[in-house]
């Protein structure tokens, strides 16, 4: 295998400056790609992107069928369809469909009138009223080769198709049975059917008579059939989702398996014996009314090793890949798990369970979805789901998952049956018969989901971690905007087609998003297969920002005067900044530094430096570390306006008065910036302090006015001390002489 490798290291993207945010996208995971849209390609759980399985509509004109049910085909290529609600079967072979049940002498008319109020449009007869409430559910061949058809309906009934006409071969009374859900052979050619609604399972013999009714289970309805190599037939159940061991001979069951879920839909073995079931959730029927997109329901580390890790291709193949450029070239995001990873754990999710000869179960796939066919395709389990007509391709060895197939119109997908290296699978709502090729669409094309650069940015180069064989290959388009819409009409047009052989330009103009296009271009039974895109992209400097700026006391009474100024800054281009601090009294327009080149987010301001008033504090950012002097930017915050107050209130006025043994002082206290907030007095003593009010009984205001009264004073001096402090506890002491004749 010839390998080319690319190097892809966005060299700081050519914007004339020194200091860019230069950034690398990668999308390597089915997550990554979940939200693109994909046409003729799809992508696996390990997120890989290859072109899809070709296909094509076989036919889809059938007249007042909603529904098919079930699918088969001879050795001829017939291919025979049982159908809903009016229970017919088709035939489909060389691109032609025709009805064969009912046959035509055996009905009348069964279309209803376009307009049921038109007196002129035809009576229902007997047979036409028989025939709207019939449903073939089940089609299979004997062991003669000759379809069998489950009618059900009003009256349940097994018939065989001898290439001409219907013969009936077991019709159970209704008491007993409604519907036939299933039919199945076992080696012998015995004719076993699973019925509702009573959960019987019927058993006739190869020649299909001698019905005999071999178990009865609780459930309602026995929904599947598959016989194993052991002998014995399994059964999936509704209701309680139980899947039977069911032993012919002695007519007794056990119970294999007990599901979380409500039925069990399919059941299928593959070459080594381990059965495979179908378990649908009725809670995944009201997940499925909201659309949800597929993501991988395996979700672990690493991946388990596979034949492929070993072979190499002979083929001429050109590998194009990514160098290393470190962690941290991505973006600084949590990762989100996949969807699928916590929906596995609801309720309303569904599940393929593989349970092996030995009994032991484990879960293989889980979806939000409506489980209706399996099929072992090779090394591949595919399933046929709905209500949103997905056909997913599950390999248990490999882990790896793909949503292959998507309708646009129809709803389910109902059946899945071999076409020699092909598959045949059917829909519902509308009804189709598709045919799934073994080879690869011509060309395909992926679009991601839009890339935020959060900022206009120059875009610079795509590259691929991928395999490109020989006569495939990968084309690039791309386009930017700056709305977060893909439909906006403001985006620049897709430039044209690139081929991707080295790492490619992104010739978009400048913008905040960018959204590329790979067009997969294959060859029959090769397919370029993408592991991962990685998309370049570079921001011009831009100038920090300071988010805040806050200055408070640090502590009033352990460190007075001092404040504590904190900030936060920001820089789009992750520079790393350092902070310059000033200051200036409120009202002039110099600043004076207190702090330069500070290499964190805070600092603390002695004010007893300055005189007391009211000050701003402005911090400056700067990017200077990571740019020339020519593309250097700064950002700038200032506080709000601070008070400096290292001064304590004074007494702007006292009177003295005594009288007998009392003595009252009455006080006018001021302070320039802060609130007088409390006073207090003593007499002859330094410990025995007490509280006064001002005369309005409120500390509110600059200045305040008190009274202290003092009596029972005995005769002689007495000093009356006051203590008076602002709100930023600035105290100032002042003593008064008292004599008492």
């Amino acid at each position: 295998m010839k390998k080319l490798f690319f190097t892809l290291i966005i060299l700081t993207v050519a914007v004339n400056c020194l200091a860019v945010t230069s950034r690398i996208i990668r999308h390597k995971s089915a997550n990554d790609f979940s939200d693109g849209k994909t046409k003729d390609t799809v992508v696996n759980s390990r997120g890989n992107i290859t072109l899809a399985w070709a296909t094509q509509v076989l036919a889809q004109d059938f007249n007042n069928v909603w529904i098919i049910n079930s699918i088969i085909k001879g050795d001829d290529g017939t291919v025979y369809l049982g159908t809903s609600p009016n229970g017919k079967i088709y035939t489909y072979k060389d691109e032609k469909t025709n009805c064969i049940y009912p046959v035509q002498n055996q009905k009348i008319e069964t279309e209803e009138p376009d307009d049921p109020n038109d007196p002129n449009a035809p009576k229902p007869g007997p047979a036409q009223k028989h025939l709207q409430n019939l449903h073939v559910f089940k089609l299979a061949f004997d062991s003669y080769g000759r379809p069998m058809a489950g009618i059900s309906g009003d009256k349940a009934g097994l018939v065989r198709f001898n290439g001409r006409e219907f013969e009936t071969l077991f019709e159970p009374e209704p008491n007993d049975a409604s519907y036939i859900f299933a039919v199945e052979l076992d080696n012998a050619g015995n004719i076993f059917l699973g019925t509702g609604p009573k959960g019987n399972i019927w058993q006739l013999d190869k020649k299909g008579t001698n019905p005999t009714l071999i178990y009865t289970c609780k459930d309602k309805n026995v929904l599947c059939l598959a016989m194993g190599n052991d002998g014995f037939l399994y059964a999936g159940t509704d209701t309680r989702g139980l899947v039977y061991k069911v032993d012919p001979k002695k007519k007794t069951a056990s119970i294999l398996y007990d599901s979380d879920e409500d039925e069990i839909t399919d059941l299928v073995f593959d070459d080594k014996g381990q059965l495979y079931a179908a378990a649908t959730s009725y809670k995944s029927i009201k997940a499925q009314l909201k659309k949800t997109d597929f993501t991988p329901a395996v979700f672990s580390a690493g991946r388990p090793e596979s034949e492929d890790d070993t072979e190499e291709s002979e083929s001429k193949t050109t590998s194009v890949t990514i160098p290393n450029s470190g962690s941290e070239d991505q973006p600084k995001e949590t990762p989100k798990p996949p969807d699928s990873l916590k929906r596995g754990r609801q309720s309303s999710a569904s599940q393929i369970y593989k349970i092996d000869p030995n009994g032991f179960v484990t879960k293989v796939f889980s979806q939000s979805a409506v489980f209706f066919a399996l099929y072992i395709h090779k090394d591949d389990i595919l399933l046929g789901t709905g209500n949103e007509a997905q056909m997913f391709s599950i390999n248990p060895q490999t882990e790896i998952e793909t949503l292959i197939y998507e309708d646009e119109s129809a709803s389910q997908i109902t059946d899945i049956i071999s076409a020699d290296k092909d598959v045949y699978f059917c829909t519902a709502n509308p009804a189709k018969l598709i045919l799934l090729k073994s080879n690869y669409a011509d060309s395909g094309t992926f679009e991601s989901t839009l890339i935020d650069a959060g900022q206009p940015a120059q875009w610079g180069k795509l590259q691929l971690d991928a395999d490109i064989p020989d006569k495939t290959k990968i084309m690039l388009s791309a386009r930017s905007g700056n709305v977060d819409d893909v439909n906006d009409q403001t985006f620049s047009n897709w430039t044209e087609p690139v081929k991707i052989t080295t790492p490619i330009d992104l010739t978009v103009p400048l913008g905040r998003f960018c959204q590329y296009k790979l067009t997969l271009e294959g060859s029959q039974d090769k397919t370029p297969f993408i592991r991962e895109v990685a998309a370049a992209f570079a921001i011009p400097n831009l100038a920090p920002k300071v988010i805040t700026v806050t200055v408070e006391r640090k502590n009033k009474k352990a460190d007075p005067g001092i404040f504590k100024i904190d900030f936060y800054a920001e820089d789009k281009n992750a520079d790393k900044l350092t902070y310059k601090i000033e200051f200036r009294k409120t009202g002039r327009t110099g600043w004076i530094e207190l702090e330069d080149e500070l290499d964190k987010e805070n600092f603390e301001w002695d004010s007893k430096t300055v005189e007391d008033g009211s000050y701003e504090i402005k911090v400056t950012a700067s990017d200077e570390l990571g740019n020339s002097q020519d593309t250097k930017l700064t950002g700038s915050r200032i506080s709000d306006p601070v008070i400096v107050d290292n001064t304590p209130p004074v007494v702007d006025k006292h009177k003295l008065q005594t009288s007998d043994d009392k003595a009252v002082l009455e006080l006018k206290v001021k302070d320039i910036y802060s609130v007088v907030d409390s006073l207090s007095y003593s007499v002859d003593s330094n410990e025995k302090w007490v509280s006064a009010l001002p005369q309005d009984n409120i500390f509110d205001t600059l200045e305040e006015d008190f009274t202290i009264t003092v009596t029972d004073l005995k005769p002689g001096p007495h000093v009356l001390a006051v203590k008076i402090a602002d709100a930023e506890n600035n105290t100032m002491y002042k003593t008064f002489d008292i004599d008492i004749k």
